[in-house]
């Protein structure tokens, strides 16, 4: 009979542990998002300093106008543990437990967090949160106990690891130390009633593997459906399996704000024309509960306090407000509303409670770019009936008109009915497709033989 050395014992265990919290991990990120993510998330109108009452208001606006289209997740982003959101990084100081988990900030956030689950589940709709992967130097500067184990901070840190922007934790060990930790935290929410976590400086600057699978596999552990946003991007496209296993949406852009068109050459801020290129790029990399996301909607009112910028309504025309809707549901990316609910004015009410375009980014298949040159854009998705969906975009300075026959559009030669999604009417028939679109603007049409 075969021997085991006893030395190896703790290394087989915690193989077995990663191979059977694998299996598992799938099956949790598959099931947690069936369709994209639909939302509000509070940085763009409050970057760090939102609080429980801010909260809640746009929350509770959500409820009473947006739920019944399908937006139901409400975030809160970075800063809830801060004690002071107006502190300089270096001088931050935190709330923690006494197993070194970042807790809400008291003054800020009074009811505490399982509390504001359960207001939100009340009214229908499910709870997020923000952190920053790794854990708190303060916690491991003290040693503290990481909770339902027998290790310690200090045997999770990975004390040469910091996220190049944030500096308030230490990344974590590939070990069984570093796994506690991370169960410890999806335990913790679990218990608080969280729906959905968002981890930063974890899918680019940089890319952590290790981090994202421990992170996944801490979820499906605690017993709780949560789903697993990774950010911010660009996540390497050649990454796309190995996030996809993992986890139900990550970043495929650095942060999106109300840019039409950067000439900094820089990726910060994401500019609009550029997720053109992005989304194509992974647009076969979405569906099964796996969702590439290209970020945040700064659409309407960005404020009081925005994550970027100053106090303003989105710098987009309505025209690029609709372009941007219109990619992201042919895409099929999250829809995560930033702007300030509370200020909402009937127009961009409209623009997100249309429910044949909602219906395009939540139940369509196979989106692909199809035309891409001269500034005109389109793209195809199924509509599951028979029928397409086609988004054409004017990414060009003036107003154009476009013309393309249905097979340059992929399409079979047919006389097909139209029908305008965003103006909700069926506009006759057409043998070719032929649009006047407007500067930045976009068209999105179902087409069908019926």
């Amino acid at each position: 009979m075969k021997t085991v050395c006893v030395a190896a014992l703790p290394y087989l265990r915690w193989r077995v542990m990663l191979i059977a919290a694998a299996l598992t991990g799938l099956l949790q990120a598959q099931k947690a998002a069936p369709t994209p993510p639909m939302g509000w998330n509070s940085w763009d109108s409050y970057g760090i300093t939102v609080s429980e009452q801010e909260f809640l208001d746009n929350a509770n606006w959500m409820a009473a106008h947006l739920k019944k289209f399908g937006w139901q997740y409400a975030v809160v982003d970075e800063g809830w543990y801060v004690l002071d959101p107006l502190a300089k990084p270096e001088d931050a100081k935190f709330n923690l437990d006494e197993n070194g988990r970042y807790v809400p900030v008291e003054t800020r956030y009074p009811s505490g967090f399982g509390v504001l689950a359960k207001k939100l589940h009340a009214e229908g709709l499910k709870f997020g949160i923000h952190l920053i992967r790794g854990i708190s130097k303060e916690a491991v500067a003290r040693n503290l106990k990481i909770a339902g184990s027998n290790f310690t901070a200090a045997d999770a840190a990975d004390t040469s690891d910091t996220c190049p922007w944030n500096t308030y934790n230490y990344g974590l060990k590939d070990n069984e130390a570093g796994q506690a930790y991370y169960d410890s935290l999806a335990k913790l929410y679990a218990a608080w009633g969280v729906d959905y976590i968002k981890i930063d400086c974890i899918s680019d600057h940089p890319y952590k593997a290790d981090e994202i699978r421990m992170v996944s596999q801490a979820i499906a552990k605690s017993g709780r459906a949560m789903v697993l946003s990774l950010s911010p991007g660009p996540t390497a496209l050649e990454k796309a399996s190995e996030v996809a296993k993992w986890a139900d949406m990550w970043r495929i852009s650095d942060d999106f704000w109300d840019v039409w068109k950067s000439n900094t050459g820089k990726s910060f801020p994401q500019d609009l024309t550029g997720q053109f290129q992005k989304t194509a790029a992974w647009a076969p990399h979405s569906g099964n509960g796996r969702w590439p996301d290209a970020d945040m909607l700064p659409l309407g009112h960005l404020g009081p306090r925005p994550g970027q910028g100053e106090d303003r309504d989105t710098a987009f025309t309505q025209d690029e407000q609709r372009t941007v809707m219109s990619l992201w549901s042919i895409f099929r990316s999250p829809l995560i509303m930033g702007g300030n609910l509370t200020r909402m004015d009937d127009w961009t009410t409209r623009l997100l409670t249309n429910p044949e375009v909602l219906a395009v980014d939540q139940h369509s298949a196979g989106g692909r770019q199809v035309i891409a040159g001269d500034n005109a854009v389109v793209w195809r998705a199924q509509d599951g009936k028979g029928g397409y969906y086609l988004a054409a975009f004017n990414l060009g300075e003036e107003a154009r008109k476009l013309a393309w026959t249905w097979t340059q559009l992929g399409l079979p030669e047919a006389t097909y009915h139209l029908r305008d999604l965003w103006e909700q009417k069926d506009t006759g028939t057409a043998d070719k497709l032929s649009l006047s679109i407007p500067k930045h603007g976009s068209v999105l049409l179902r087409v069908s033989k019926q």
